[in-house]
């Protein structure tokens, strides 16, 4: 993950100046895109409720069975 450590250190996540005869638009639409590089938003929704480790491991086996259940109906 990039820039994990932010997170944690209260540092803020993205920071941009407004360049010199910049819209706020084009402003926008670069913050936009930095936030998304930087994968903030998908982090707070991972971070929005806590999930045990077994529980994780749980969701990945799953992912991995139904992913190799596809695989198998596929290649029949």
């Amino acid at each position: 993950m990039r820039g994990g450590s932010n997170y944690e250190s209260g540092t803020p996540l993205v920071e941009l100046r407004i360049n010199e005869g910049e819209s706020f638009e084009g402003f926008l639409r670069r913050f936009t895109k930095r936030v998304q590089q930087e994968s903030i938003i998908s982090e707070a929704r991972r971070r929005q409720h806590f999930e045990p480790p077994s529980i994780t491991r749980k969701k990945t086996a799953a992912a991995k069975r139904r992913k190799s259940v596809k695989a198998t109906l596929k290649n029949m």
